[in-house]
């Protein structure tokens, strides 16, 4: 299947439109104004996958919450799409009520660079972070084997909603991070004018790594 060059962070995501459990759905236009989780999987009726959709389900509501929707996508039609998440409701008790794309042609997967020949003729784990202007923030890929952690996907989605309104950085592991807990980062002063005056109004290691509460 032929390949093309994956979308980068702080490209406008490319527009499409899909048939999807839910109907059919224009890309990004649809989601204006709202953050979006776009995310592969490899295949239906897959155990991996299914406990992937069951856990993000399962925070459905949380992501709401952050005014962030979820959807999927597989190279799966969207007959197999419904009998999943069918399956999933009937036996696992969870109500799939996100889109997911049948993005059976490939086309919607090879222009989000989803599919990686050497590595899986389907498409592998993706995750696209897209903001409420429609940017990519961030790219999480995964093989096949190995499922994604799903608190950290959400942990994603907060930690650019605080960065984006405070004008901050986010610290490794945030809010549980090593050295400042749940503090942010102040970004580096950009003059030799604004170190001492950065010193006396947070609390630094140094001037360059200055951190506040929110």
């Amino acid at each position: 299947m032929e390949t093309t060059q994956l979308p980068l962070i702080g490209d406008k995501a490319p527009s499409f439109k899909a048939k999807t459990t839910l109907g059919e759905i224009s890309f990004p236009d649809d989601y204006k104004g709202k953050w979006v989780v776009l995310f592969s999987h490899p295949a239906d009726f897959t155990p991996v996958c299914t406990t992937e959709f069951y856990a993000f389900q399962k925070r459905f509501k949380e992501f709401q919450k952050l005014n962030c929707e979820l959807i999927g996508l597989s190279v799966d039609s969207v007959f197999s799409h419904i009998k999943w998440v069918e399956w999933i409701q009937e036996n696992l008790d969870a109500e799939i009520k996100f889109p997911v794309i049948a993005d059976e042609t490939g086309k919607i997967a090879i222009k989000m660079g989803m599919i990686h020949p050497n590595r899986s003729a389907v498409t592998v784990r993706a995750v696209f972070f897209i903001d409420p202007k429609g940017i990519i923030r961030a790219i999480l890929y995964y093989p096949p084997e190995l499922g994604r952690n799903f608190d950290e996907i959400l942990r994603v989605v907060k930690a650019f909603q605080i960065a984006d309104e405070h004008k901050v950085a986010m610290p490794a592991n945030w809010p549980e991070n090593e050295l400042i807990k749940d503090r942010v980062i102040i970004p580096p002063p950009s003059d030799m004018k604004l170190i001492k005056e950065r010193l006396k109004q947070y609390d630094c290691y140094d001037w360059w790594l200055c951190h506040k509460a929110l």
